[in-house]
């Protein structure tokens, strides 16, 4: 974990689940990890690795992409954007170990280096990150750059800022010296509710894109050429291959539930494994909330349990998009 903060403390933020959010937070996202491509192949080469577009990405915009392997499983989905001379993307730190290797396979007949960085990342989120971060970035896109800093638009309540060790404390005491400074539990609770897909290393290569919701986040082009695992992601779409799909749930809980945790369903007067914990939150006053893959056919009052604590009766929340879009 970074130790690069000298000025700032970053502790948990206790919530219950009729608090409001803070109206501004500084989020050590130390869970998260940046990764450069730079060299005159970088685009051509992303765009045979990865689910989403990248050759119709501009410089003001970010993605998320899913790299998979051969058969069309996730190896780890990522926040892509245009950084410095190349391209930049930032991603779960616990899958850097396995997915960069398989990312640099090829990368020796291309001109472009891959590199893991030692930037520092942090999330700014509230109701007042926007204001924060124009009055300090110019201009108006999702993506801006300073001499040494770039923050990237996630939604309207959300940046990501990439940093230095060095400038880290500075940009923090610039950017937002009266905020509330956290871990990235307050992260996870934004991406749930906003039901934003993301691997780790426990359900690494376990679900292809669609079931983690991919294509309705921009982050698959069914438009684009080949790249690894189209075909399995383009018989998703096409011939309705795909049986699952990413819910917010919720329920009573002691603790906060992991990546990887199985949920169960009920089946009549039966229980059987359900779905998988994609990330989850855990209130002040014992409730909880989860990213879980479950079955895409069950009824929206269905129950869910944690074997752990069988009492404690789970369902389905509405999610913030449509699944069928186009």
């Amino acid at each position: 974990m970074s130790t690069w903060s000298t000025q700032y403390t970053f502790t948990p933020f206790a919530l219950s689940t009729t608090d409001s959010l803070p109206d501004l937070a500084i989020i050590n996202l130390s869970e998260w990890g940046m990764v450069t491509l730079v060299g005159p192949d970088s685009k051509s080469y992303l765009q045979g690795q990865l689910t989403c577009d990248v050759v119709s990405l501009t410089a003001d915009k970010s993605t998320f992409a899913g790299h998979c392997d051969a058969k069309g499983k996730l190896r780890s989905i990522m926040r892509i954007f245009h950084y410095q001379n190349g391209y930049g993307f930032v991603q779960r730190q616990s899958v850097m170990a396995s997915q960069l290797p398989e990312l640099k396979k090829y990368a020796v007949f291309s001109k472009t280096e891959i590199t893991q960085t030692t930037a520092v990342i942090l999330g700014l989120t509230g109701t007042q990150a926007q204001t924060m971060i124009d009055r300090h970035f110019s201009g108006d896109a999702d993506v801006r750059h300073n001499d040494n800093t770039t923050v990237v638009k996630v939604d309207n309540e959300r940046w990501l800022i990439i940093t230095t060790e060095e400038q880290a404390d500075a940009v923090i005491t610039t950017l937002a010296p009266d905020a509330i400074y956290t871990t990235d539990a307050l992260w996870n609770l934004y991406d749930i509710k906003a039901a934003l897909p993301r691997i780790d290393n426990t359900t690494e290569l376990e679900f292809i894109p669609q079931a983690v919701n991919l294509q309705a986040v921009d982050g698959i082009s069914f438009k684009k050429g080949c790249y690894t695992g189209q075909e399995t992601v383009a018989r998703a779409k096409y011939r309705g291959i795909n049986k699952r799909a990413m819910y917010i749930v919720t329920g009573a809980a002691t603790q906060c539930p992991q990546a990887s945790d199985a949920l169960e369903r009920s089946v009549g007067e039966n229980w059987r494994k359900g779905g998988t914990v994609i990330c989850g939150y855990h209130y002040a006053d014992d409730q909880a909330i989860a990213l879980v893959v479950l079955p895409n056919d069950l009824d929206d009052d269905s129950q869910f349990r944690f074997a752990t604590t069988p009492d404690a009766l789970w369902h389905k929340l509405d999610l913030p998009y449509d699944l069928n879009a186009e």
